[in-house]
């Protein structure tokens, strides 16, 4: 089987008189699969009824080369899903805790008339410029172990800019959703009981 990470050699096809070899054939786009089968099924058997006759489908067959790289890639997306979430728990408890651990802060904020805008930015704005930095630490690393990848291929995609623009766009999205539920659930808080003297 011809590695698919390789260019397409120049090939050609040609018929051998030998009943146990194999035919390549081509079916025509308007013509239905399985009747096509079932035609050339007869023929066959008509001219060689003692081989069984066996098919397979070119694109199918060539799909398989593909088997390895397909299952990284869903190994990849399954772990890094999980690596998500568990950020996302971790980013969640962090929030918590630091939303305690300046509760009285916030408190004293709200009391001198802080919004639960200006709270929620000074609760999220130190946990946003991290994932922004480990965005811009994480894009120029993926790109070389992306890049290095794609050129065992000799037909492959450029990797854009965009990617890795979405990419940072996206993690700060998921940050800004898991600590705003804190942020604001500390901006709403009353401040009598945070300020109450333990």
């Amino acid at each position: 089987m011809v590695s698919p990470f390789k260019t397409a050699d120049p090939t050609m096809f040609f018929c051998v008189a030998a009943p146990q070899g194999n035919l390549l054939y081509r079916l025509s786009a308007n013509t239905e699969t399985q009747h096509s089968i079932v035609q050339l099924t007869s023929i066959f058997n008509k001219y060689a009824p003692a081989y069984p006759y066996e098919y397979a489908f070119s694109d199918q067959q060539y799909a398989t080369k593909f088997n390895l790289e397909q299952l990284t890639g869903k190994l990849a997306a399954l772990f890094a899903s999980l690596s998500v979430f568990i950020s996302c728990l971790g980013l969640f408890g962090l929030a918590a805790y630091v939303a305690e651990q300046r509760r009285k802060e916030i408190g004293i904020r709200k009391v001198l008339g802080a919004s639960v805008r200006q709270v929620w930015i000074l609760l999220s704005k130190d946990f946003l410029l991290l994932v922004l930095i480990s965005c811009l630490i994480a894009a120029p690393v993926s790109f070389y172990f992306l890049h290095k990848w794609l050129l065992n291929y000799d037909y492959r995609i450029s990797i854009g800019f965009s990617v890795f623009v979405l990419s940072a766009l996206l993690a700060l999205l998921v940050t800004i959703v898991t600590v705003s539920f804190q942020s604001i659930k500390a901006a709403i808080a009353n401040p009598v009981k945070s300020l109450r003297t333990e």
